[in-house]
């Protein structure tokens, strides 16, 4: 028998369970929430607010720097890394309390502690106090979230690599760090640590940046970082690490030749992995794929009546804006008596590297392998006056539109604030406008949005 039984329990209290937990206990629900470690998930403790906290400090060294092409005169710059890891502290010490406060404003009893599954909607916990509890629910939802992979690669486990939490509280900046991987997280990184000031190499395995977008986006993102000063390697497979005095040497075999580099830091960043080796989902009935993703419908239910899976746990796109939208779902369905669905959801995302990376939908690659009649619409953000203006004009933007339909079908923006200008297109997909609205649209000058006049000029209508 189960210690307690309560109307709902969610392991996890990420940007999904979280709010989830505190819209069940203020419909009156009974609601207690488990967390292994601190309140707000991974994008508050350890992802997005952190990284983007950190990324600040570094545009701001890095327009120091360029202070010149302004006209402005600056000393000497340089980085107080542990500064710039206090007000990290403090950004996310702020988001977590806030978070904390909403909780229990909504009546959310919180456990502190490990959960496994022991029956059918029945869990164990393992509370940090050292006690056991076991908890029953009518439902049941898990937010628990995914951590940094670890690859096999012989020797890293005689090293101390770094991941995307651990490098984060580094009081001392690398001489020279290098990055395994050159994906979003990868590079968000390995910028940012060359303008804090160390030297920095990427070795991917990939024979290009950025595996999910077209080459020319992943070219161009290249060709930003190796003008800041990064040394990139790729279709470089790391074969061993290995530790010697003051740092790591890993070799590397690329395009056939065998090469060495020696750092004082390696940073993994090489994906992630949910959080369910430890959940026992088996014993629930909860179907799990090959990867330890947990397996749900359009409508996030599990294999097991009652439960249900939201965020990086069940797979697909880890950004914390779906896993919030996943929390929009259940409590559609689960409280108002919804139909809500993740059928046909639009996944935008911004990479935070300086330049912008922001993309929505499909790529031109993925569209013409859906063989859509499409036209690509692009343009260097040198062309972008107000790019100009502001001494940004590297990058580029890039849409593509079902020719069929005159609907765009998704684009990627490399520039200044390209999430918010990919954003502009997102509302355009959202309201089903064809392009020749942004197109003739009247936007204000100088703007980074009237760029879509001149962006879509050269496309001939249907």
């Amino acid at each position: 028998m189960a210690d307690l039984h309560v109307d709902a329990l969610v392991i996890g209290s990420g940007q999904g369970g979280g709010p989830l937990a505190g819209a069940f206990a203020r419909a009156g629900r009974h609601t207690i929430l488990i967390e292994r470690r601190y309140i707000g998930g991974t994008c508050i403790n350890d992802g997005c607010t952190p990284t983007k906290t950190m990324i600040a400090s570094a545009r701001v060294a890095h327009l120091a720097k360029r202070a010149s092409d302004f006209g402005v005169r600056c000393g000497d710059v340089s980085v107080d890394l542990p500064a710039v890891l206090a007000r990290k502290r403090a950004v996310v010490t702020d988001f977590r309390q806030g978070s904390e406060h909403r909780l229990a404003t909504a009546g959310v009893e919180v456990i502190f502690g490990d959960a496994r599954f022991v029956g059918e909607r029945r869990v164990e916990v393992h509370v940090t106090d050292g006690s056991t509890r076991t908890l029953s629910a009518d439902t049941v939802i898990i937010n628990a979230g995914a951590r940094p992979a670890r690859p096999q690669i012989p020797g890293l486990d005689q090293v101390s690599a770094l991941d995307s939490t651990s490098i984060m509280e580094l009081e001392m900046l690398p001489t020279h760090l290098v990055v395994i991987g050159g994906g979003y997280v990868g590079v968000e990184f390995a910028q940012m640590f060359r303008r804090f000031g160390s030297r920095v190499t990427i070795v991917n395995r990939d024979a290009q940046l950025l595996a999910h977008e077209d080459q020319d986006i992943a070219d161009a993102v290249a060709a930003i970082l190796r003008e800041d000063g990064l040394d990139i390697l790729l279709d470089a497979q790391p074969t061993r690490v290995a530790p010697i005095p003051n740092g790591v040497r890993l070799e590397v075999t690329a395009h056939g030749n065998a090469r060495r580099i020696e750092a004082s830091h390696v940073l993994v960043a090489t994906g992630r992995v949910p959080n369910t080796d430890a959940l026992h989902a088996g014993a629930a009935g909860i179907a799990v794929d090959p990867r330890g993703y947990i397996t749900v419908d359009e409508r996030l239910a599990t294999t097991a009546p009652g439960v249900y899976a939201i965020g990086d746990v069940k797979g697909g796109p880890a950004f914390t804006h779906i896993s919030y939208d996943d929390f929009r779902i259940l409590r559609t369905n689960l409280l108002q008596g919804g139909a809500a669905t993740t059928a046909g959801r639009l996944v935008p995302y911004t990479v935070f590297i300086d330049p912008q990376l922001g993309g929505i939908g499909l790529t031109e690659r993925q569209a013409r392998a859906q063989r859509r009649n499409v036209a690509v619409a692009m343009m260097p953000m040198s062309h972008v006056a107000r790019a100009v203006e502001v001494a940004e004009p590297r990058g580029l933007m890039k849409v593509v539109v079902d020719r069929d339909t005159s609907r765009l079908l998704g684009c990627a923006v490399l520039g200044l604030e390209g999430g918010e200008i990919m954003s502009m297109l997102q509302l355009a997909m959202m309201g089903d406008l064809p392009y020749t609205t942004l197109r003739d649209a009247v936007f204000a000058h100088p703007t980074f949005a009237e760029s879509m006049n001149n962006l879509f000029a050269g496309l001939t209508p249907v």
